[in-house]
């Protein structure tokens, strides 16, 4: 087979994957056009149509089925017989994509990135950060951090280092006119700045003390889904803010933030680095992998 039939294979591949012709031309590097030339060149060359496309859309014709239903297997054995000579490499090389959450992504892989590339200069690490719940299969990711109730089964999970915690955090400014709150049940009476996932749905402020649990909703004028701007929220005196302990606690230490119900703010689930398999696990991949766990 000629290179220039292959290219148009994992072209044609490439949009049979993510149902767009943008999206296949960013996986590899190409224009959107370049990506649909190569589709045409294949269907003219074996005279039969593989996709139908219109403005809005781009499906699979049945011939299009068929013949990614080999495709996928093939490709797949060969980016496996590649990666599995990562072995043999001293050095650790080529690309490793990592999903994690956006709200923690400081906290749990921001300090090992300039090491990790130190060390590895021939790796190319691509992060990910975003609240939203990822497939990372799906969406061609070698791994995800997620706390544990989220990780999908099936995976490999590695347990990372300390539990976190959310924490109430408030600024001097907002507490000089109102009492700081003794109890999660009298933040009904605060300004709290409410919680967002990236779909837009709320969610509530979890306390424990001594075996006792409270949810609470809160109900303030702000809506927020990036942890920075809560905290930015907070120093400003617009109200209470729900946030990770890790990214408040130097405004805490330097008096510009008040944490209040301490005692009721409990370590969240463990925090897991996780991936599919530990197959053809390549040198790259490896690192990473080792950089997260002892960061």
């Amino acid at each position: 087979m000629r290179a220039t039939e292959l290219s148009e294979l994992a072209a044609f591949a490439a949009v049979a994957r993510h149902k767009s012709f943008r999206k296949a031309g960013e996986e590899r590097g190409v224009t959107a056009s370049a990506v649909s030339h190569a589709v045409l060149n294949l269907e003219d060359r074996i005279g039969i149509r593989l996709l139908n496309r219109t403005t809005r859309s781009v499906s699979l014709t049945e011939a299009g089925e068929l013949l990614i239903s080999h495709l996928d297997p093939a490709f797949g054995e060969m980016a496996a017989a590649l990666d599995a000579l990562n072995r043999y490499r001293d050095t650790p090389f080529g690309k490793v994509r990592i999903n994690v959450p956006n709200s923690i992504g400081p906290i749990v892989i921001g300090r090992i990135i300039a090491p990790l590339l130190q060390r590895n200069p021939n790796l190319q690490l691509e992060i990910n950060a975003t609240d939203r719940l990822v497939d990372i299969v799906e969406e061609g990711f070698d791994a995800g951090i997620r706390f544990g109730e989220r990780v999908t089964e099936g995976m490999i999970a590695l347990r990372m280092k300390p539990r976190i915690r959310l924490v109430v955090v408030g600024s001097p400014a907002y507490f000089e006119t109102r009492p700081k709150p003794a109890t999660p049940h009298e933040l009904k009476r605060h300004l709290c700045i409410q919680n967002m996932f990236p779909s837009g749905a709320r969610y509530a402020w979890e306390f424990e003390k001594d075996g006792q649990t409270v949810s609470f909703q809160p109900t303030g004028p702000l809506s927020l889904d990036d942890h920075a701007l809560m905290m930015q929220a907070a120093l400003d005196g617009v109200g209470l803010a729900y946030i990770w302990e890790p990214r408040v606690e130097r405004a805490v230490a330097g008096g510009e933030l008040i944490q209040v119900l301490d005692d009721w703010c409990q370590p969240e689930e463990p925090l897991y680095l996780y991936y599919p398999s530990r197959r053809h696990m390549s040198a790259g991949f490896r690192a990473v992998i080792d950089a997260i766990r002892a960061g």
